[in-house]
């Protein structure tokens, strides 16, 4: 078997609403938006590369809460993995490969142009947030 790549990516949740970032780099991706993260690099767990990541592409410190369920591919190799994030300290701002980003409400998700690699990520994190607020029971 292969080895794979894994990249994180946090769900960054402050006041119930979701933290998306604009892509600037590199240019195929430019102008979409992802949840923010990166690459494990060796001898990191998941969580210590998603803090690492979000404190450098970001500047804040953030706590990872929970693992979303799933694992979506990005491209041969490579694998997405999500975590909800909670926001320590620091206002988050662009500081590599985003050129902006967008707090957005639950009602907000979908108007934004997210990558098509985050998209069944973002679902996920919403169908986990809902199942956690009891939201899935009433109908």
């Amino acid at each position: 078997m292969t080895d794979r790549v894994v990249v994180v990516a946090g769900a960054v949740c402050e006041e119930g609403r979701l933290l998306a970032a604009r892509r600037s780099a590199p240019e195929e991706l430019a102008g979409r938006w992802e949840l923010p993260g990166g690459k494990l690099e060796p001898g990191e767990r998941p969580e210590q590369a998603l803090v690492r990541e979000l404190r450098e592409e970001l500047g804040i410190e953030t706590e990872p809460v929970e693992r979303v369920p799933g694992e979506w591919p990005l491209r041969p190799g490579y694998v997405l993995q999500v975590w909800a994030v909670r926001l320590v300290s620091g206002e988050p701002r662009p500081l590599q490969d985003h050129d902006a980003l967008r707090w957005l409400a639950p009602g907000e998700l979908d108007t934004v142009d997210w990558l098509d690699q985050d998209r069944p990520a973002v679902a996920a994190w919403e169908r986990l947030r809902r199942e956690e607020a009891g939201e899935g029971l009433r109908r």
